[in-house]
């Protein structure tokens, strides 16, 4: 039997009559152009139209639901149905014409059914007071009266009406005169008596035409109250939201009102929350690692303490009093700007080609964007703490997650920065770390990063920018590993970043998500962590920005499921069993792991009050750009043109970015003609006239093989001797 007509022969023998509350059966539903019509199962129950790939299905997993109140409801042919709603649209096609026809008799009926549902729910607002209840109820009592008033005149009318009728079709049969006279009068008599009915009905009518209208303006007001009640509602609400957020953003920057809580006790207060979450299963979808975790049914005493003092706080030394730093910037002026003009010859261009305006730019560069991968260095700081290097990956892996946190709103390209551009990020007093970025290259663009904690361990990168503008979006590709070594145990990961896109360029909403998969590697253990990012489809029925992974031994065996968002939190879950799962689609088997209860490795910080008038910096980002004491004559800081925009000086911004670019251009030129002039004389003095970096030498990496930038030293030491007499004048 065909797919047709097994769908037909199900359809007809789980399908009730087309009047019935509930209608199931099978329907070919169109999914795209390569799969085309697929067959599903629907069920029509409750004005809502669900389908399923199965029947068995109908316990956990609904594709998709449409409510016919709202739907419109279309046939193309003999066979096809079109609904759509909210802008959603349904392709179904049924196996023959009979069994189309039934299931838009039942759609029909169906959606009469929710509309008068849904009107009659709409009345059913629960009246502000009692004397609102009587009045509603003694109105209803009228309304039914007149209604019933027009039902009588109603009758009466189709009873005199046939019988005038009948009056009329005996008199066209006359051929005596007199007899003629008579039955004119029997007409006029019943025409007679259908006027007099007539006008009660148009009264009746009227009456009930006035009432409905004196009441329809109460309930208009009525509304309109309700609509203003909700607005102040939501108002008020917001208010709190921005409330929790100071208070919470006071609690963090004060963290000696808290500390008179022991560290015990808070402890113990997590501890029990942690066990109090309500019980997670997470699905692997079809485009996910193929895995399925499901929480165990344990008892307390078998569950192994994972990643411990996680939302503690890192140390008492961060319980210092620290340095005040600034919590707001000027608020961003609004320019308006024809973005398709200056866009609309730049496709498939390298984007740090494109001379762009700084109405595109936030007030930070490349290097201070790079600066914001510490934001949340603690995980480092419990990372190097960890006995387990297993618990230490998953802080790593969880700390490669955050770095994408302060992306989520920030669309605006950060300023490219000058060859021989430095930035300082000196937390050594308070967070007992010091970081480093130069820009080694300007074509293509690249920048070194060093950071050395201690705390027990040191980061360094280098990350090369391929940009490319699509049209009606831009992807963003950084290059490059990024390195991570613990002191104490030797353990040295390795890890390259995911590729950044930000959409509607030209055309609505700028939005950014991150996709791709990220391997980090403990070349020490050989221990393994995959990560996938997973992109955002409109289709998906999955959490969007979602971020899953496993962690496993140089063996390969898997020890901790990762899970969560990476513009919001990452969880680790233990695994305890696992087996082979039954197959997927495509046919690809799955692998089912039994874990304990997820614990929270890491958790945004809120952004700052007003953040959405401040590029949606957080209180990092807030920080990056304060001029300090002492620092390199390079540093991004003292860049005229990014200061001037932070200021709002966004038009004298645009000058000095030109003119900045232009200088650059020119010691360029000049150092190619040195360069030539001197390979004419002596080859071997060519690489004496191409600027080198500073604070930054290419070395091999033992590890990966590949020659990047490392720190060659002598940067901290000329800052404590405030000796910049090495540094080129760039700006």
């Amino acid at each position: 039997m065909s797919e047709q007509g097994k769908g037909s022969a199900s359809a007809s023998a789980a399908a009730p009559a087309p009047g019935s509350d509930t209608y199931k059966g099978w329907l070919f539903k169109w999914t795209n152009y390569l799969k085309g019509y697929q067959r599903r199962w629907f069920v029509l129950s409750n004005g809502l139209l669900s389908y399923y790939r199965t029947q068995a299905e109908m316990a956990h997993t609904c594709r998709g639901t449409i409510n016919l109140a709202t739907a419109h409801i279309d046939t193309e042919d003999a066979c096809n149905i079109v609904l759509s709603s909210g802008g959603r649209t349904y392709h179904l096609k049924a196996s023959t014409e009979v069994e189309r026809q039934r299931w838009v008799t039942a759609l029909e009926l169906a959606k009469a059914k929710a509309i008068r549902m849904m009107n009659d729910q709409s009345g059913d607002e629960e009246p502000t007071s009692q004397s609102d209840r009587s009045e509603i109820q003694g109105t209803l009592k009228i309304l039914v009266s007149k209604l019933d008033d027009l039902s009588t005149c109603n009758d009466l009318i189709a009873k005199h009406g046939a019988a005038l009728q009948r009056s009329l079709s005996e008199l066209e049969g006359l051929k005596v005169p007199v007899e003629g006279g008579e039955k004119i009068k029997a007409v006029n008599e019943r025409a007679t008596l259908f006027r007099i009915t007539s006008n009660a009905m148009i009264n009746a009518c009227r009456d009930f035409l006035d009432l409905a209208e004196t009441h329809s303006r109460r309930w208009q007001r009525a509304l309109q109250y309700e609509r203003e009640q909700r607005t102040h509602l939501e108002e008020t609400i917001e208010q709190l939201a921005k409330q929790h957020n100071s208070l919470e953003r006071a609690w963090r920057e004060a963290p000696t009102l808290v500390s008179s809580t022991p560290r015990s006790e808070r402890s113990r207060k997590e501890e029990a929350s942690d066990e109090d979450e309500d019980t997670e299963y997470f699905d692997a979808m079809e485009d996910s690692p193929a895995f399925i975790t499901v929480t165990a049914s344990e008892n307390t005493q078998h569950r192994s303490v994972l990643l411990r003092d996680l939302c503690n706080d890192v140390s008492g030394k961060e319980l210092q009093p620290r340095r005040q730093r600034r919590t707001h910037i000027p608020d961003k002026p609004n320019y308006s700007l024809n973005l398709w003009s200056i866009m609309k010859n730049c496709i498939g261009k390298e984007l740090s080609k494109i001379p762009m305006p700084v109405n595109f730019n936030e007030p930070l560069s490349m290097l201070q964007r790079l600066s914001e991968d510490l934001e949340y260095h603690e995980l480092l700081d419990k990372a190097a703490r960890c006995d387990s290097s297993l618990e230490q990956m998953c802080l790593v892996a969880a700390f490669s997650v955050s770095s994408y946190s302060t992306t989520v709103h920030r669309t605006a390209k950060p300023f490219n920065p000058l060859l021989g551009e430095t930035y300082e990020l000196d937390r050594l007093e308070e967070f007992g770390y010091r970081s480093l970025c130069e820009q080694v290259s300007h074509h293509p663009p690249a920048a070194a990063h060093h950071v050395i904690s201690q705390r027990g361990w040191t980061l360094w990168q280098e990350i090369t920018i391929a940009s490319k503008f699509r049209g009606k979006y831009l992807s963003i590709m950084p290059l490059g590993a990024i390195h991570l070594h613990f002191h104490a145990s030797g353990n040295h990961y390795v890890w390259r970043k995911v590729t950044s896109t930000v959409h509607n360029i030209i055309v609505g909403k700028l939005w950014i998500d991150q996709s791709g998969d990220i391997e980090i590697v403990n070349h020490r253990t050989k221990e393994t962590c995959q990560l996938k990012f997973s992109p955002y489809s409109y289709f998906s029925r999955d959490v969007p920005r979602k971020v899953t992974g496993v962690v496993a031994d140089s063996g390969g065996q898997a020890h901790y499921i990762l899970s969560g968002t990476w513009d919001e939190k990452m969880e680790s879950s233990k695994i305890v069993q696992s087996s082979r799962g039954g197959s997927g689609s495509e046919g690809k088997q799955k692998t089912v792991y039994q874990t304990l209860s997820p614990k929270l490795l890491w958790k945004k910080y809120p952004l700052p009050e007003n953040a959405e008038n401040m590029y949606y910096f957080s209180a990092l980002a807030l920080t990056l750009n304060e001029l300090e004491e002492g620092i390199g004559l390079t540093d991004s800081r003292l860049r005229p043109d990014q200061r001037l925009m932070e200021d709002g000086r966004w038009d004298e911004a645009n000058s000095e970015k030109q003119r900045l670019e232009e200088k650059q251009r020119a010691v360029r030129r000049r150092r190619e003609a040195e360069a030539s002039d001197a390979l004419d004389e002596d080859t071997t003095l060519k690489s004496t006239t191409i600027l080198a970096p500073l604070w930054f030498h290419q070395r091999r990496d033992s590890i990966t093989g590949e020659t990047n930038f490392v720190y060659k030293g002598g940067y901290w030491e000329s800052k404590d001797r405030q000796d910049w007499s090495m540094c080129p004048d760039i700006f």
